[in-house]
């Protein structure tokens, strides 16, 4: 009986498979692995080609339905190792007619210590570079591009959910773009750190039973055959530390608490389109029915699918944090849950920042009158006031508004001239720095 076939009876079997990008990165490796031992004349010829085909079968997605072991296994990932290891010492048996064995030839120079260590981390730098990267860059483009777009339309501003001093839908946008930039920066530095690979550690970091030159080869093979610059890492750290997973991880974290944020706001201003704010329409969220027992009603529903997507980032994050505190010495043991919960981080926000982009802020239409008329109506435009009238004044002036006069009606009521007035309610004027001028009492 095969290591894979026993160990099924000894994991857990929840249905959790390991994703494609994780296989795709194990194949990489095993063909680096196999080409730099034959050129090191340590592997035959035709096993070592047997076996790269085999891999290059793996890599481009072939036998993805023979890794069958469950991500909760051995905290080594050691069952990932070797499910892997036999499906390409058949696959190699089969192409070269020859007995491949899956420790002694597929495994050679190796340690599921080291292998697997470096497969999440190539697994993780690929799959950012290949989706998220290109969603957050679209997400923040688009943002750019409705602020500028949307710098001159002037709306209430709020604070704790209550009328506040106007900004622009522009600024408020910004605030966004600025923060996803900043985002854009962390990850790629957790990134730099994710690049360092242990491959060549083999059991417990020393390199026992590999080449001297071994490692620094399938590094450079890595790195071609991936297209990604990657390097050698203390390997001692990287077999015992998975931390700069866990800095990948929370930089994802915070890309998603940032979305969030965002989906709220849009939310907000989406609600109604009568009994609440109304300030923005979505064309693109009425193309799915909102309900199914009112007709005509439009819900924010890729913004909600967004928030869910950005809830469930946030809580591997977490299991991200407690699987890389598993292990003691020389060896990490929460190797496979981090990698699944790190490439699935990923691949949700991904997919959540790209729809976001295209059908939320691309697709986003305000309601510029309704802004308009909320940052003019606001109470808070008594802020404006009280250095013309005093603190006091001005309070006074603010308890009438409440109770239903309007703002001009107030201030006419306190003695301000119609020119006066119209400069207070200058809403523009008040979305950019400058001090109002107090009243001459004369």
């Amino acid at each position: 009986m095969s290591y894979t076939e026993k160990a099924r009876d000894l994991f857990l079997n929840t249905g959790t498979r390991f994703p494609s990008r994780i296989i795709w990165s194990m194949g990489v490796i095993k063909y680096s692995c196999a080409k730099v031992n034959m050129e090191l004349n340590l592997l035959d010829k035709d096993v070592a080609s047997a076996i790269m085909d085999a891999s290059m079968e793996v890599i481009n997605g072939k036998h993805d339905g023979e890794v069958v072991l469950d991500v909760f296994q051995t905290g080594s990932g050691t069952g990932l190792n070797m499910n892997i290891n036999e499906v390409i010492a058949k696959r190699a048996s089969e192409l070269s007619g020859r007995r491949v064995h899956p420790n002694d030839h597929v495994n050679m120079g190796q340690s599921s210590n080291d292998v697997v260590p470096t497969a999440i981390r190539i697994a993780a730098v690929a799959e950012y570079m290949n989706r998220l990267e290109p969603a957050l860059r679209r997400l923040i483009s688009s943002i750019h591009e409705a602020s500028e777009k949307y710098s001159g339309v002037v709306k209430a501003g709020r604070t704790h959910l209550r009328d506040a001093l106007p900004v622009t839908l522009g600024q408020e946008l910004s605030a966004y773009e600025d923060a996803f930039q900043h985002s854009l920066a962390s990850i790629h530095g957790a990134l730099n750190y994710v690049r360092e690979l242990p491959i060549g550690g083999t059991a417990v970091g020393t390199g026992v039973n590999s080449h001297p030159d071994f490692a620094g080869l399938v590094i450079k093979e890595i790195s071609s055959l991936a297209g990604i610059d990657f390097k050698a890492a203390n390997r001692f750290r990287a077999m015992r530390l998975l931390t700069d997973l866990v800095e990948l991880s929370n930089a994802v974290k915070v890309i998603s608490i940032q979305l969030y944020r965002l989906g709220q706001d849009v939310r907000l201003m989406f609600s109604g389109p009568f009994t609440a704010i109304n300030e923005i329409d979505i064309p693109t969220q009425a193309e799915v029915a909102g309900s199914s027992i009112m007709p005509g009603k439009t819900n924010p529903v890729t913004v909600e699918a967004s928030l869910l997507a950005a809830a469930q980032s946030i809580g591997l994050a977490e299991a991200v944090s407690i699987a890389s505190m598993l292990g003691e010495f020389e060896l990490a043991m929460g190797v496979p849950l981090m990698g699944y919960d790190v490439l699935l981080q990923i691949d949700l926000m991904a997919e959540a920042l790209d729809k976001f982009a295209r059908l939320v802020i691309e697709g986003m239409r305000p309601n510029i009158d309704v802004m308009r008329r909320y940052a003019e109506t606001s109470p808070a435009l008594v802020t404006l006031i009280s250095p013309m009238v005093g603190y006091d004044k001005a309070s006074e002036i603010g308890k009438m508004i409440v109770k239903g006069k309007t703002i001009r009606e107030a201030l006419r009521e306190v003695g301000l001239s119609e020119a006066e007035i119209d400069e207070v309610l200058n809403v523009e004027k008040l979305t950019r720095p400058g001090i109002i001028k107090k009243r001459d009492p004369n």
